[in-house]
């Protein structure tokens, strides 16, 4: 498919061809919830821990004699039914990751991107940086795509002097083309594609093999600017 490649005045500049095989995929909502469930579950510390009745720290002595008072028989006063006693089947620290196939990764993030292009939420930005790295200057290209909205922009590399430029900006997060992530992009309003990286993504995920898994995985955790619910 050909789509219009935008300077970062907001005008149209010129086109690129896209891979239907990355950007023209149907909607599949299946591959989509497991990607991002994962990437959630991935996230989670894991670190909740509660006290059973053996480690809450307190008397092991009965707190009244077992017959002869008309009460319930107690055991003592670290029972999980008596108040500041143990606690039953609560949390414990566990890790909550776990891995999806490869391939069922890459369909979730190609279909994602396919739903957004499809859906005019995707715009491919002539490649640009901040050179200054002020947030002010990074906003002013910003405003030239629409009002103030989550926002997600993709690219080539890891480029410092943007993401410092946007790291003021709360509903905006940066990811490179090789580092997707399925929940920034699915809940990303708005996407901004660079040129460059648009060409490395067909070629990574197209499968032309100029870029192989091998050079940049895809399914490695990476640390970027995190966007809330």
């Amino acid at each position: 498919m050909n789509r219009t490649v935008y300077s970062i005045d907001g005008k149209e500049k010129g086109s690129i061809e896209l891979d239907d095989t990355v950007f023209g995929l149907p909607a599949n909502n299946d591959v989509i919830w497991y990607a991002i469930n994962n990437e959630l579950a991935n996230k989670r510390l894991g670190t909740a821990s509660t006290k059973d009745r053996g480690e809450v720290h307190g008397s092991n002595a009965k707190p009244y004699k077992q017959k002869g008072t008309g009460r319930a028989r107690r055991g003592d006063k670290k029972s999980p039914i008596m108040v500041g006693g143990g606690t039953i089947f609560g949390p414990k620290p566990r890790d909550f990751s776990y891995s999806i196939p490869k391939k069922a990764k890459r369909l979730a993030l190609k279909t994602i991107l396919s739903l957004k292009i499809q859906s005019d939420n995707l715009k491919i930005v002539e490649d640009f940086s901040v050179e200054t790295g002020k947030t002010k200057d990074l906003a002013g290209i910003l405003r030239n795509f629409g009002e103030a909205e989550r926002t997600v922009i993709i690219l080539k590399d890891d480029d410092n002097k943007v993401k410092r430029a946007g790291a003021n900006i709360p509903w905006l997060s940066f990811l490179s083309y090789n580092r997707l992530r399925a929940h920034d992009l699915f809940y990303g309003r708005r996407v901004l594609l660079l040129e460059s990286a648009a060409k490395n993504l067909n070629a990574f995920y197209g499968g032309s093999g100029s870029l192989s898994d091998s050079d940049t995985p895809d399914d490695e955790p990476a640390v970027a600017q995190e966007v809330s619910e």
